[in-house]
């Protein structure tokens, strides 16, 4: 057991906490979309909130940690949502929100610190240099700028970008290990992806190089469809249209907009399914030529409606926050996150519609990726059984999906990530005890585990954590 009394010596001069009402709020993400997260990592806690102000500060935590044999797993704005900046294994939370400066801003980039407000950023770049982020989660409210990084993969303006992993969507990483004696790395090109997407395992964040793009006025647009396909054709035909700039594509059946966007509801019909747009003010005409075309009907458009409302952006509809609206009121619902590989997407999403079930509400996201668009899912399941999750998991793979399974806490299970050789080998260059956010690994903790089982990993670690 670490001796926090001495790690509490060594850390004068910088702001902690064991409150332990502080210390259960930074032991939390949004985990509990996921009832089986929320059976497995109720008890989660941390033994010390530890908030650094800068770069020396962290070395100095991270040199303690080391020394005395501390778990350290570092945490933005919380908004992840299967246990990312979850302390398996107690120990310190690393607050980053402190450490938030803006470094330099110039045309076609930005540096700044890790606990910088996504919101914040992008606000200061309109003004300063009319450019904006290239995409941000649908909680960039409260979400950090290094916590998207570890624990993100893309978001709003997925559809023009692409995703996180994708390479000049990130320009620069400067981490900081935990050793003896914590290095400072600079890494860039292919060997960012040693941290992105890694919820901290190798290493500390401590600043950020991104890319930008022009800002503009983005304008929402909503659209009504009498039939789920219909709207699928429609954002299919609209994802393909090389003049049409959007930062937002995203479908979602009936009933979930008429029942959960309850600020937009006066818009909508019941029984419709919509298509969520974000749309450059120039390409505004060429939406409403396709919507002609193709017979939709356009609900709401923000540069029309919205005078004198005080409505959330149609991205904060989309994403991820499509479930968060409906579990607000509806607690009995969780979701998957599916991708249906090409060519035939529009095949796969009509066979998936009909197989499964009344119980599925269907929410699909288009990005580009690799050059071309993707169709990713994010279903709303009415159904909390474990049984059932399975079932449905099984169903989509079944039928040529694959599934990045949010009821899995682990990088490896969750599937967006892998651990091959080159991560496990910068891990124990950055991380030889095994401290930064354990639990999260398999491939460190446990590398004869075998993936081909049934079962799923439970970390050895949390059983003291339960009770």
């Amino acid at each position: 057991m670490p001796d926090y009394e001495m790690l509490k010596v060594a850390l004068e001069g910088i702001e902690f906490s064991d409150a332990p009402g502080l210390i259960k709020q930074k032991s939390r993400d949004f985990y509990w979309y996921s009832p089986i997260l929320k059976e497995e990592l109720e008890n989660v806690r941390a033994d010390i909130v530890v908030s650094p102000a800068d770069e020396a500060e962290l070395i100095r935590v991270l040199k303690a940690a080391y020394a005395l044999g501390v778990p350290v797993t570092a945490r933005g704005g919380g908004t992840g949502n299967y246990g990312q900046c979850m302390p398996l294994s107690g120990g310190i939370v690393l607050d980053m929100l402190k450490m938030d400066q803006i470094l330099l801003v110039e045309k076609g980039r930005v540096i700044a610190k890790p606990g910088v407000n996504m919101a914040a950023l992008d606000k200061h770049l309109r003004a300063v240099s009319d450019q904006e982020l290239r995409f941000h989660p649908s909680t960039n409210g409260s979400s950090s700028l290094a916590g998207f990084i570890c624990g993100g993969s893309g978001g709003v303006g997925s559809i023009h970008w692409g995703t996180l992993r994708e390479l000049g969507n990130i320009l620069r990483l400067r981490v900081v290990t935990l050793e003896a004696e914590p290095q400072v790395l600079e890494l860039t090109g292919d060997d960012i992806q040693k941290v992105a997407h890694a919820y901290g395992t190798n290493g500390i964040i401590t600043e950020v190089e991104l890319p930008l793009a022009p800002a503009y006025d983005w304008v929402d647009v909503i659209l009504g469809f009498g039939d789920y396909l219909d709207a699928a054709r429609f954002a299919d035909a609209a994802s393909q249209s090389s003049g049409m700039l959007l930062k937002e594509l995203a479908v979602i059946d009936a009933p979930a907009p008429f029942d959960y966007f309850l600020r937009h509801k006066p818009f909508l019909q019941e029984g419709e399914a919509v298509v969520l747009m974000m749309v450059a003010p120039q390409s505004i005409g060429a939406v409403e030529a396709l919507a002609g075309l193709m017979g939709a009907a356009i609900r709401f458009r923000s540069d029309r409606d919205a005078e004198g409302l005080q409505l959330p952006h149609v991205y904060a509809l989309a994403w991820n926050h499509t479930t968060l609206r409906a579990l607000k009121l509806d607690e009995g619902i969780t979701y998957l996150q599916v991708l249906y590989p090409g060519p035939d997407h529009l095949a796969q999403i009509a066979r998936m519609h009909e197989l499964a079930g009344p119980d599925v509400n269907h929410h699909l996201e288009l990005i580009r990726f690799g050059g071309g668009i993707q169709y990713t899912e994010l279903p709303i399941l009415h159904t909390q059984s474990k049984e059932r999750i399975a079932e449905l998991i099984a169903l989509y793979e079944a039928n040529g999906c694959v599934i990045f399974d949010p009821h899995r806490y682990t990088l490896e299970e969750g599937g967006m990530k892998q651990t091959d050789a080159v991560q496990l080998n910068f891990k124990r260059q950055t991380d030889p005890k095994g401290l930064l956010n354990p639990g999260k690994m398999i491939a460190w903790d446990d590398p004869d585990y075998d993936f081909t089982q049934a079962r799923t990993y439970f970390f050895r670690g949390l059983a003291g954590q339960e009770g």
